[in-house]
């Protein structure tokens, strides 16, 4: 996995595949932050989540911008940015839709202290 404390950016689906077997394998929480470059509560939201990053470094943090890799912002039912999808082991357990830090945050810290 790459470095821990911060925001894997995938910019591929092999850089995605990648990231996901990696933090599945060592049985990682995934929160993924789908986005786009146009949307303005995605750039509000996206200091936030770099932060949390650095912040939770037991968890893994993707971003998918939704304009470069669609099949998998298809793949997961995304209709709204940003949208974040929590994951476990290649389950979703939770999401997020919208720049909602404190709901962002809550979710965060509930999923990563439960296994």
């Amino acid at each position: 996995m790459a470095e821990e404390g911060t925001v894997l950016a995938c910019h591929s689906l092999d850089t995605w595949n990648a990231h996901l077997q990696q933090a599945n394998q060592i049985k990682k929480l995934i929160v993924v932050d789908f986005t786009a470059s146009w949307c303005g509560p995605c750039r509000f939201i996206s200091p936030v989540f770099a932060e949390l990053a650095k912040k939770f470094t037991n968890v893994a943090f993707l971003k998918v911008d939704v304009d470069e890799l669609k099949t998998v912002a298809q793949d997961y039912a995304v209709e709204a940015m940003p949208t974040f999808i929590f994951m476990r082991e290649g389950t979703i357990v939770d999401r997020v839709v919208g720049a909602r830090k404190d709901e962002l945050v809550s979710k965060i810290t509930h999923h990563a202290t439960s296994s």
